[in-house]
């Protein structure tokens, strides 16, 4: 617990950390990746140091409490797994509420989403789900093997739905046409033909109660935690001081100074207002999918939570390309890109080196993927 009081009292009050002797693992990176491989080791008798560029812990899954709401900083987190045992993992850390996402979608009227028998009642006036499968197979588009998002789109629910519902909040969050991204980013988001507009499928979901941070305290309450700190700039000292390996979980084009040239990403913009009424839209997450309107959703953090605060704190995100200063958050796993990542990868010493986590891996995961492979990894590393 010495070693938590200390990491945890100079991250809240800024004393830098200045730390003299070697660890079993050095891990760049406090994000779920790096955060669950340190954890492990350090339940198994391994020193550990996680350093992180940023003046908190938790990546992008950090929350910050203002007047009791917990504000998503990076975007909403909610967790969702059908494993048992990444659950039960998660819940040593925190208790989880009940949350279940239920988002709205926006274009000139309000409607249920993701598609489900209301949506199809709202658009067509359907009522059962027999009326609603016969409806979607009149209005899908017969495409043989879709080749992109667009083609996949109108194989499913046919023109219309695509427009109103997902090609203008596509141009937008991609910033390029639909027709030029493959199937996999629309793939995930279900249709169904019953009233359930629970956003996810999965068995287990929620939002911890007293936010993302305390996770990573917990998890990280055996480390030695050094924030503010840029690994570059003092990269053959880490390296140095790392017994066994160094737990990398930045990008990984950096990591090699660029010199295959650099992965592209999408990144975002938030705007967050506070405002003192007790809500401005009435549910979590609204999303607007006209081309018209420049930012994709709205998210009221409050109701990521089950209280009853007298005013309320909303967060619009604008898409943004990504360049130097901005943060990567979705990776254009697209042939070039992918080709290049693969260079990259045949490059890492596993000798002295585990990558792991969205920007080592140029890859999109949800939460209970990260702490799968850092699992994984970990259990590969003993």
């Amino acid at each position: 617990m010495k070693s938590l009081k200390q990491s945890v009292w100079k991250m809240l009050y800024g004393e830098e950390i200045r730390l003299n002797k070697k660890y079993d693992y050095v891990v760049v990176g406090s994000g779920l990746f790096g955060s669950v491989f340190a954890n492990l080791a350090t339940e198994d008798g391994n020193s550990c140091l996680v350093i992180d560029k940023r003046t908190h812990i938790g990546g992008n899954c950090y929350t910050k409490r203002v007047e009791d709401i917990d504000v998503h900083v990076y975007g909403p987190h909610i967790f969702h797994t059908n494993s048992q045992k990444i659950w039960d993992y998660i819940n040593k850390f925190c208790t989880m509420n009940a949350f279940q996402t239920k988002v709205k979608v926006y274009n000139e009227k309000f409607y249920s989403f993701p598609i489900n028998l209301m949506t199809l009642n709202q658009l067509w006036g359907v009522k059962t789900p027999e009326e609603a499968k016969s409806i979607l197979n009149s209005k899908t588009v017969k495409v043989e093997n879709p080749r992109n998002l667009e083609e996949w789109c109108l194989s499913m629910v046919g023109e219309e739905i695509y427009i109103k519902f997902i090609k203008g909040y596509t141009k937008k969050q991609w910033g390029t046409d639909p027709k030029k991204l493959p199937c996999s980013i629309i793939k995930r988001i279900p249709i169904r033909t019953t009233f359930d507009d629970n956003y996810f499928n999965d068995k287990f979901q929620g939002i911890p109660d007293e936010g993302y941070e305390n996770i990573f305290k917990k998890m990280l309450e055996k480390c030695d935690v050094e924030l503010n700190v840029d690994y570059f700039k003092n990269r053959d000292f880490y390296d140095s001081i790392a017994k066994k390996k160094v737990i990398y979980t930045g990008p990984i084009d950096e990591f090699y100074d660029y010199s295959e040239g650099e992965l592209e990403w999408r990144s975002l913009r938030f705007e967050s207002e506070y405002i003192e009424n007790h809500t401005f839209q009435g549910n979590c997450v609204v999303n607007y999918t006209s081309e018209r309107i420049p930012y994709t959703r709205i998210v009221e953090h409050k109701f990521f939570n089950f209280k009853n605060q007298k005013n309320t704190i909303i967060t619009k995100e604008y898409p943004e390309k990504w360049s130097n200063g901005k943060e990567k958050f979705y990776p254009i796993n697209d042939r070039k890109n992918n080709s290049l990542y693969l260079k990259y990868k045949s490059k890492i010493n596993k000798d002295k080196y585990i990558f792991g986590g969205r920007l080592a891996e140029y890859k999109y995961y949800d939460m209970h993927q990260v702490i799968g492979a850092a699992m994984k990894r970990y259990g590969d590393e003993l």
